[in-house]
């Protein structure tokens, strides 16, 4: 399984399932990742955390946690 977070920056992914229960599924699927949205990995911070994408022509910022719930190919 291929998360978010083992993409690259400069990478493109289509998200195939969000992982997760409740609230925290939720605020990700509120953020517009949902299931067939494509996202393009911008850069991740010099320690790794926080990863920037871009998705549905807007920038996000998420946590490594999060991104490690979306799985995507």
């Amino acid at each position: 399984m291929k998360t978010l977070k083992d993409i690259k920056p400069g990478e493109s992914a289509v998200i195939v399932r969000l992982h997760g229960e409740g609230a925290v599924r939720r605020r990700i699927m509120d953020m517009g990742i949902t299931k067939g949205a494509e996202v393009f990995v911008r850069k991740t911070a010099p320690l790794g955390d926080p990863i920037e994408i871009n998705v549905r022509s807007y920038e996000l910022t998420i946590r490594k946690a999060d991104a490690q719930l979306i799985e995507v190919q």
